[in-house]
């Protein structure tokens, strides 16, 4: 394992193109804190519907900003096998935030001003001290501009919907591919058009396409990526 300095490594990109995986497989690599901003979006979408604050008719803006102010205890925790997990409180939400209806809901909740600088603040406390992966949609151009290592992660839209399809069978989540396609390209253009931090490759980003490259193509990647640019020799 190559030495890596304490720098914060931004990955942001397409849903479903497996940011988090990628992400979690580099923390444990080489010893870094993973943060998924993509969770804390989802674990705020599952609260405004718990308290009704979202629906086919719309955000309830007002209402979100003032459970938000309320103190919402949102936060990650480890559970020591390296990888982090989302509470709310003392309750473990990973599971929940990861539903079809949360991610029907995610991108309008993302694309809301002061959800983003909500979200931003908590990140930026968490990352106070570097040696952090952090993977999302605006992570290198907004949440870590400074950051000393930008990935901006893409694949074909047929092999992003095959993995989010896949994950769902897995989890034991009913879905189509035809709702997970619909889905995703929603995502992608909610996410590309918002008007607060739309997602972007940041200009000093390195692109990373897998959509024919497994995990350890992936390490080895970014292994190769690290060394160049650091000038650290294997």
């Amino acid at each position: 394992m190559i030495a890596v300095p304490d720098i914060i490594i931004a990955v942001d990109g397409w849903s479903s193109t497996g940011k988090s995986t990628f992400a979690k497989l580099v923390a444990k690599h080489f010893g870094f804190l993973y943060l998924d901003s993509g969770a804390m979006y989802r674990g705020v979408t599952l609260l405004a519907m718990e308290k009704g604050l979202i629906g086919p008719e719309g955000i309830d803006e007002p209402g979100l900003k003032k459970a938000l102010d309320a103190g919402f205890d949102l936060h990650f925790e480890r559970p020591g096998d390296g990888s982090t997990r989302l509470y709310s409180g003392e309750r473990d939400i990973e599971k929940e935030i990861r539903t079809m209806e949360v991610s029907s809901y995610v991108s309008p909740i993302s694309a809301v001003a002061f959800v983003r600088s909500w979200v931003d603040e908590r990140l930026h406390a968490f990352s106070v001290k570097g040696r952090v992966i952090m993977d999302g949609r605006d992570i290198g151009t907004t949440v870590f501009p400074a950051a000393e290592l930008k990935i901006f992660m893409t694949a074909s839209d047929e092999v992003r919907a095959q993995r989010r399809f896949d994950e769902l069978v897995q989890k034991g989540t009913p879905a189509t591919m035809e709702e997970v396609m619909k889905n995703l390209k929603e995502r992608d253009y909610i996410d590309s058009h918002r008007e607060t931090s739309p997602l972007r490759r940041a200009e000093d980003a390195f692109e990373l396409d897998n959509s024919d490259m497994n995990l350890h193509e992936e390490l080895v990647w970014i292994q190769g990526l690290i060394q160049g640019k650091f000038g650290i020799l294997g």
